[in-house]
């Protein structure tokens, strides 16, 4: 859109695109570690839309240079109210380094993928940057980066213990989570001119507290001191009780405020808003995104992330899977929140009007693809419930996993004229369709599996057992193999049916807390019966404030204080691994000699001979393996056990 001349369709970028405006300054200026893409799917645009329909002059600076004389920092002025920082839709050591620790030469969320564009730690960097250039202006820190850091956190890129972001970065305020409501509140009491040093008490935000005085007052809060981080910092033990009680918080909606000492302030986290609704999240989707990369990237190379979503939607928000190695609950939080089927159907309108659109939508899903709509029948017993999963061990009794929203929601899709086809490439929790484990499955749970293959497979469906050792499974709160083997099944009968060579591709994960080379080759061997070949394995990256990252840092899972097998060296991670792609010409010999090494002959024929054989001799190696992980509380005797 171009209003008397001016191109008004994106947040300005630059001086001239500010002065165009005929602004004196803007209001907010964001600085953010990708580079700026009008859509969505990108936090920094989201936060931007929601800013400029509260009516305030919105800048955004993405990807400044932090290298040079700083002119990036200063090119905007200082902004009314505040600086807002986000390092990007990803953590940004996860962007930059393989679970190895080593330098990855792309970022997807730059032109051309070209890596170099964005600091370790843009959060902090920028910050420090700010407060150093204009250290009276309130900078306000959002993104799941921070979001993630709000408290003493192990940071496995430096191998120790962490504080708060908010005091490495010396932030004004920090906005956990999605951040519409919280920011939104921001603006509303600054506008009103309340003192930005005064705002102590909006919910989902984390302040410092530079001195002793009482705690601001909320009578309806209630308030738990967690050990300091000095404490959490030397004593395992500490630093594990205080992430069970940051977690059993965090999975409320009655949540308790959170305060804990750092090196040098106390930072005060204020329990977080209730769950949006599906009103308020159709118009964060409504708000007017481009959906495109901004202009000033038009003659430079693709960017790959864009590439990847642009013609894709997203239909909810949030997961109840509780994964012990993911952040999602933690940031967007546990319970669902799902759009109306009037808000995707326009949003695919949008889609199908836009230029270069040949037919097909790239993905309509979320965190987990079949979450739509789930929530729980009595959403007063969900409020205190601490919880970490709704669907681990079991699904919970309160919980509707009824999949015919869903089912009629792809079916009006379907129908939307000028479509060809959609796909559906996030996550499928397929336990959720299994009918011994949701006793309530029943015709919407097939006709959804039944849709989904027939109609929603680009040629592989991509699912996520993760695992198939059960003691694997439960450190990573997984349900049982099981059920993936019962998945199995019924593809191949809805392939054969209609006549599709499709494949199914399992994700799984290696050197995660509590695997051992043992279990990565018991895994091969159950991978190989199903007939599927080795594909893809992730290993396992510790991120701040997981269960998972805190096993792997302790050494034990936090609740209940079981010792853990922890796959912490480069050689470890290596072995784990190359065992998964047994049937790799260059792996071969290494992994015969790991199994070798560890008397599992029965695994090195099931591999490498016919697949047939097991000798008594072979059972009783498997029991004796067994028996020995037991006695030595889920560890390989001789094996490493650092946790780096």
């Amino acid at each position: 859109m171009r209003n008397n001349g001016i191109n008004t369709d994106y947040l300005p970028t630059s001086p001239d695109e500010v002065k165009e405006r005929g602004w004196d300054r803007p209001d907010v200026i964001l600085f953010s570690g990708d580079a700026y893409i009008d859509h969505p799917s990108f936090g920094p645009a989201v936060i931007g839309r929601v800013l400029e329909a509260e009516g305030l002059k919105v800048a955004i600076v993405p990807q400044p240079n932090w290298r040079d004389d700083l002119r990036d920092f200063k090119k905007l002025g200082i902004p009314r109210l505040f600086f807002a920082v986000s390092a990007g839709n990803m953590d940004s050591m996860v962007n930059h380094y393989t679970a190895m620790k080593r330098l990855r030469s792309d970022d997807a969320y730059t032109p051309g993928g070209r890596s170099g564009y964005r600091p370790d730690y843009p959060s902090i960097v920028y910050t420090q940057i700010l407060k150093n250039l204009f250290p009276d202006i309130p900078v306000l820190l959002g993104g799941v980066e921070a979001s993630m850091r709000r408290l003493a956190h192990y940071d496995y890129w430096k191998n120790s213990v962490e504080p708060s972001i908010l005091e490495t970065s010396g932030a004004d305020m920090l906005i956990y989570g999605m951040g519409e409501k919280p920011v939104k509140e921001v603006v509303k009491l600054l506008n009103k001119g309340v003192p930005f040093d005064s705002l102590k008490t909006i919910p989902q935000t984390a302040i410092p507290l530079y001195d002793n005085s009482d705690l601001p007052k909320n009578k309806n809060w209630r308030t738990i001191i967690l050990a300091s981080y000095k404490d959490v910092a030397s004593d395992k033990d500490k630093f594990s009780q205080a992430f069970v009680e940051f977690e059993k918080e965090s999975n409320k909606i009655d949540a308790a405020r959170l305060v804990q000492l750092q090196s040098e302030v106390r930072v005060l986290i204020n329990p977080p808003y209730e769950p949006v609704s599906t009103g308020e999240a159709d118009s964060i989707y409504d708000l007017p995104f481009t959906r495109l990369p901004h202009p000033r990237y038009s003659k430079k190379p693709p960017i790959p992330a864009f590439e990847m979503i642009k013609f894709s939607v997203n239909i909810h928000r949030g997961c109840f899977g509780g994964c012990s190695f993911c952040a999602i609950a933690a940031h967007q939080g546990k319970h669902v929140v799902s759009r109306s089927e009037e808000s995707i159907l326009r949003e695919v309108e949008t889609i199908i009007s836009m230029p270069g659109f040949r037919g097909v939508i790239s993905d309509i899903g979320g965190p987990s693809a079949n979450m739509y709509m789930m929530k729980g029948k009595d959403i007063k017993a969900c409020r205190n419930c601490s919880r970490p999963s709704c669907i681990w061990p079991s699904l919970c009794p309160n919980m509707i996993a009824d999949h015919s929203k869903l089912v009629s929601l792809y079916s009006r899709i379907r129908k939307t004229e000028g479509l060809k086809r959609f796909f559906v490439t996030s996550g499928i929790r397929y336990d959720l369709l299994n009918d011994s484990f949701n006793k309530n499955a029943g015709k919407a749970e097939n006709d959804y599996l039944r849709d989904i293959i027939r109609y929603h497979v680009s040629g592989r469906l991509k699912v996520a057992p993760e695992h198939s050792d059960a003691s694997v499974l439960k450190a990573m709160r997984k349900t049982s193999f099981n059920l993936f083997i019962d998945l199995v099944g019924k593809f191949k009968i809805l392939t054969g049916k209609y006549k599709l060579n499709y494949e199914l591709v399992p994700y799984l994960i290696s050197s995660h807390p509590g695997c051992t080379v043992e279990d990565m080759a018991e895994m091969a061997v159950a991978i190989k019966k199903l007939g599927i070949w080795p594909e893809q394995v992730q290993d396992f990256t510790p991120t701040p404030m997981t269960m998972a990252t805190t096993m792997f840092y302790t050494g034990y899972d936090p609740y209940t204080g079981k010792k853990l097998f922890i796959a912490g060296s480069e050689k470890d991670k290596r072995r784990q691994n190359r065992i998964f792609f047994w049937n790799r010409k260059d792996n071969i010999k290494a992994v015969k000699n790991d199994l070798v090494a560890l008397g599992r002959h029965d695994i090195v024929r099931e591999l490498y001979g016919d697949g047939e054989r097991r000798t008594a001799k072979g059972k009783g190696q498997r029991a004796k393996s067994k028996k020995r992980k037991r006695e030595n509380g889920g560890r390989r005797p001789k094996q490493s056990n650092s946790s780096l």
